[in-house]
């Protein structure tokens, strides 16, 4: 059994926000589904190369990320090492990409929450870069919208995200 999650905000205020672009890879990996509200978030599960898979965006509010997924975790009795979190990365430019595991928050809040709530920094993550601007203070620019080009940059590597996540599904985490 997998868990996917990505991270972001719930409301449609936070729609194409930089901090949803976790939000943002899950549907379109997935397309039109039927999420279920439950432990605290939107929740899909179906099965996918004989793996069941639960897919989660934290209804929770960024900053206490961990709380719904913890409750997965706990509830589906989920091994560290077949989770995979997709979260937004400031330091990295708008649309690149990196696979880590066990590694520290690097300053998000979103993972601080997970990390702490999980007692582990053991699990995979899909970083993607949303790069940053300095003349913006951090907690409005990433509750703020993609411009279009930001918002293409992301777009046009959702293949590539997609093809991350069925490497996770398939292999789990491959550095």
């Amino acid at each position: 059994m997998k868990l996917i999650v990505g991270l972001g905000n719930p409301g449609r205020e936070y729609k194409n926000t930089r901090h949803n672009v976790g939000f943002m890879i899950l549907d379109n990996y997935l397309g039109k589904v039927d999420w279920k509200n439950k432990m605290e978030s939107q929740l899909y599960i179906c099965e996918k190369d004989n793996e069941q898979i639960i897919f989660i965006k934290p209804q929770t509010y960024m900053n206490l990320s961990g709380i719904a997924v913890s409750k997965v975790v706990n509830y589906y009795k989920i091994k560290v090492n077949d989770i995979l979190v997709i979260q937004d990365d400031l330091d990295m430019e708008p649309g690149t990409y990196k696979v880590k595991c066990n590694s520290s928050s690097g300053g998000h809040n979103g993972i601080k929450s997970i990390i702490s709530a999980l007692n582990t920094e053991e699990f995979a993550r899909l970083k993607i870069g949303i790069g940053k601007n300095k003349a913006i203070p951090v907690d409005s620019y990433v509750i703020g919208k993609f411009s279009k080009e930001e918002l293409a940059l992301i777009e046009n590597n959702y293949d590539k995200f997609n093809e991350i996540i069925d490497t996770f599904i398939k292999n789990g985490v491959i550095n």
